[in-house]
């Protein structure tokens, strides 16, 4: 049995792996540090063969991470770094230490999983976006503030009080505070759309969009186009790679 984590900014994400299939995807907010219910969890758990990883989160939690794995289950855990040509995927960038490990996860499933050209969005801290072709050619991507970051910077650097309004179901809204709130939601929506046009242009063929990320089904619904939801998609990439 393989356990599977992906530490991002917010969020750690598990999963165990045995006979190549993924168990439940576990989410819990890490706070820079192993929550106790976490901690509660994985005391039960059986020892695993390996413990894969997948951190953006800082060296700080990776640490605490690595100290636990010693603790439970004498494992060290290996750490996946950013390739610039493997499993099929060519990423764009020059310097392959500059993309994420979790947005080159995400490709090299996303790869194995569309078969053809495909965006992947990943709904975090940050909003990202990469764009792949069929031949597993990456031809880059772009970088938003995640929707809860896009509201603290206007509402901090305007006069407008914080409002937390529920979820907007209307593109547009009728209220300052639900403005700022559908806004956070309908921009890095239709920019998914925009890139989704240039792509097809590119690739000469219709993409496929996989969203994935925490903030994924607040997005998904201001989504005008058919989108596959994978909120293991990094994990995926992690089972890939092992």
């Amino acid at each position: 049995m393989d356990l599977l984590v992906d530490i991002g900014n917010t969020n750690l994400k598990w999963a165990t792996r045995q006979s190549a299939t993924l168990s439940e995807l576990q989410t819990v907010q890490h706070f820079g540090g192993l929550p106790i219910d976490l901690h509660a969890t994985w005391d039960q758990l059986a020892v695993p063969d390996r413990v894969l990883v997948s951190n953006v989160g800082g060296e700080a939690v990776a640490s605490i991470f690595e100290r636990a794995c010693r603790s439970y289950w004498d494992r060290s855990p290996a750490f996946a770094q950013t390739e610039r040509s493997a499993h099929g995927v060519t990423i764009a960038y020059e310097c392959p230490e500059r993309l994420g490990v979790d947005r080159w996860l995400a490709l090299v499933a996303a790869h194995q999983a569309c078969k053809g050209p495909v965006l992947i969005v990943d709904a975090g801290t940050a909003t990202t976006y990469d764009l792949l072709l069929g031949d597993g050619r990456h031809l880059g991507g772009l970088i938003l503030p995640g929707i809860e970051m896009m509201r603290d910077s206007l509402l901090a650097g305007t006069h407008i009080p914080r409002v937390e309004p529920e979820e907007p179901d209307e593109p547009w809204a009728a209220d300052t505070g639900a403005a700022v709130a559908a806004g956070s939601i309908q921009a890095p929506a239709a920019l998914a759309e925009r890139l989704c046009d240039l792509l097809a242009k590119q690739a000469g063929a219709h993409p496929e969009l996989a969203v994935t990320g925490g903030d994924a089904e607040r997005l998904l619904p201001a989504l005008h186009r058919r989108a596959r939801h994978q909120p293991d998609l990094v994990l995926q990439g992690l089972a890939l790679i092992a």
